[in-house]
C-alpha cells in the first residue's frame, strides 16, 4: 500500500519576526486555476493605472543662475555633483542630494557655450564666446557636505586665449586633451597654451563635438551647414563626414555600443546612425514638435533623454521610434540641454528660465529603500504589464500621456502637415509612369550627400 504523506519543514513556514506575514501555499496546477489569465489581465490593468497614480516624475528646481543655462556636464567621478554654465558667463557646481549650490567659478566674460570634466574628475573645462578656455580644479569633496558654503569661489588654473569663439567642448576619455569647437576644431593639451591639432574641412561654425568613449581618439561633430563629420586623432585628418537637409544642434554616443551615436535635429526629430554605414539611419526618433536641443545617452545604453525647444523632456529608447516619458511643467521654458544621472536614476534638465530641474528617469519609482516584498511587488506588476502590454486596454492606459495646449496643437498639425505630403506623393506617383517616381524611406530621405 503506497500512502502520500506531507512533509513540511518548520523553517519554511515559522516567522521570523513578529511583524512577518504568515507564509501561504498555493497550489499553481493550471488545471485547479482556471482563470489564472482572466485574473492576470486585471492585475496588469491595476498595475497600469496604479503606475498612473503614483506618477510623479518632479523632483525639484535648483535655482541660483540669473541667466538662461546653456550647458551642463556631469562629473564621472562623483554621483551627485553637476556642472552648470548660464549665458551670463556663470559656472556653478550643484550637489542634487541637498539641491545646493557647492561651488562657483567666475571668469567668463561673455556666455558658456561648453562645459567638460577629465575622467578622473579633477579638471573642469570651459569655453565661451569671450574666446577663452578655462581649466578649473574641481573642489574635493567630503564627508561634511553641511559645511560646504554656497558663495565659495574657484579661480582657474590656466587660462587660454584663442583667435574665435568657441560653441562646444568635450574631454577625452582617460587622456589628458580636451577637444573645441568653433570656427574649426581644434585639439588641446591640459599643459599647452595652444592646440596641438586643428582641422577644419570647409565646415562653418562648429556647434558640438563629441569623444567616443570605445575608441578615445575618435570624435564626431555637428556643424552649422548641416554636417556631421567624424574626426579620427590617429589619422591626423577626417575620416567621414555627411550633410542632412537640417542642422543638428547635439551629438551623443551610445556608451554600450560606441560604433552608433545619435543626433537631436533642428527638424524635431533625431536620428540615429551607425559610424560604419552613413548613408542612411538607423532609426528616425519622433515626436518633438520643435527643434531638439540637447540629448543625452543613459549609462546603460539601452535608453537616451532630449531636451527641445518645445519646452518638454522626452526618453526615448534607444531603438524606438516615439517616447517613453514626456516630462514638462508650467514654468520651464525652451530646454536648452539635459543630461542622465550617473545611476540612470534621475535626469536633470536645464532652461531658458534659469533653472535647473531634477526628475526620476521612471516616472512612478518609489523612492527610499524598498522593502524586499515591496521590491518583489514591483517586479511582479511589471512582469503581468509586460505580458499583457499588446492588449488594447493596457495599452491605451500605459500610453497615455497629458500634453500641454500647444505641444497637442502643434501635433496635430505636424500630422495633418505629414498626412497632406503623403497623399500629394500617392497623387503624383499615380499619375507619373512606372518607376519614374523613386520612393525613398524618411532614413534616407533627410541625407543629401556622403562625402
Amino acid at each position: 500500500m503506497k500512502v502520500n504523506v506531507i512533509s513540511r519543514s518548520t523553517d519554511e513556514y515559522t516567522k521570523e519576526r513578529s511583524q512577518d506575514l504568515q507564509r501561504v501555499f498555493r497550489n499553481f496546477d493550471p488545471n485547479i486555476r482556471t482563470q489564472e489569465k482572466a485574473v492576470e489581465y486585471v492585475r496588469a490593468c491595476n498595475a497600469a493605472k496604479l503606475e498612473k497614480i503614483f506618477a510623479r516624475p518632479f523632483v525639484g528646481a535648483m535655482d541660483g543662475h540669473i541667466d538662461s543655462i546653456s550647458c551642463m556636464a556631469k562629473n564621472p567621478n562623483h554621483l551627485t555633483r553637476i556642472f552648470s554654465g548660464s549665458m551670463d558667463g556663470d559656472i556653478r557646481l550643484w550637489d542634487l542630494a541637498s539641491r545646493r549650490t557647492v561651488c562657483q567659478f567666475p571668469g567668463h566674460q561673455g556666455a558658456v557655450q561648453g562645459l567638460a570634466v577629465s575622467t578622473d574628475g579633477r579638471v573642469l573645462v570651459s569655453c565661451g564666446t569671450d574666446s577663452t578656455v578655462r581649466l578649473w580644479g574641481v573642489p574635493v569633496s567630503t564627508l561634511l557636505e553641511e559645511d560646504v558654503s554656497s558663495d565659495k569661489s574657484a579661480v582657474p588654473l590656466e587660462t587660454y586665449v584663442w583667435k574665435n569663439a568657441f560653441r562646444a567642448v568635450d574631454h577625452q576619455w582617460n587622456f589628458d586633451r580636451f577637444a573645441t569647437g568653433g570656427a574649426g576644431v581644434d585639439i588641446w593639451n591640459h599643459n599647452r597654451s595652444a592646440p596641438e591639432q586643428s582641422f577644419e574641412w570647409g565646415t562653418d561654425t562648429v556647434v558640438s563635438i563629441k569623444f567616443n568613449p570605445g575608441q578615445p581618439d575618435i570624435l564626431a561633430t555637428s556643424a552649422s551647414d548641416r554636417s556631421i563629420a567624424i574626426y579620427d586623432l590617429r589619422m591626423g585628418k577626417p575620416a567621414a563626414k555627411f550633410i542632412m537637409r537640417t542642422r543638428t544642434n547635439s551629438i551623443s554616443w551610445n556608451p554600450m555600443e560606441p560604433i552608433n551615436f545619435t543626433a537631436a535635429n533642428e527638424d524635431s526629430n533625431c536620428y540615429s546612425f551607425d559610424s560604419r554605414k552613413l548613408n542612411e539611419a538607423k532609426c528616425v526618433h519622433k515626436d518633438h514638435v520643435s527643434a531638439v536641443m540637447d540629448i543625452d545617452y543613459s549609462p546603460t545604453g539601452r535608453e537616451f533623454v532630449t531636451g527641445s525647444y518645445d519646452r518638454t523632456v522626452r526618453i526615448f529608447q534607444y531603438n524606438g521610434g516615439h517616447s517613453r516619458e514626456i516630462y514638462h511643467t508650467k514654468r520651464m521654458q525652451r530646454v536648452f540641454c539635459v543630461k542622465f544621472s550617473c545611476d540612470a536614476s534621475y535626469v536633470i534638465s536645464g532652461s531658458d528660465d534659469t533653472n535647473l530641474r531634477l526628475w526620476k528617469a521612471k516616472a512612478s519609482e518609489q523612492l527610499g529603500v524598498l522593502l524586499p516584498r515591496e521590491q518583489k511587488k514591483h517586479e511582479y506588476n511589471e512582469a503581468v504589464k509586460n505580458r499583457y502590454k499588446h492588449l488594447p486596454e493596457v495599452k491605451r492606459i500605459v500610453r497615455h500621456r497629458h500634453l500641454p495646449k500647444p505641444v497637442y496643437k502643434a501635433a496635430a498639425t505636424l500630422r495633418e502637415m505629414t498626412e497632406s505630403r503623403r497623399k500629394k506623393h500617392e497623387k503624383r506617383k499615380a499619375h507619373s509612369a512606372p518607376g519614374s517616381i523613386i520612393e525613398e524611406p524618411l532614413r534616407k530621405r533627410k541625407i543629401i550627400k556622403v562625402e
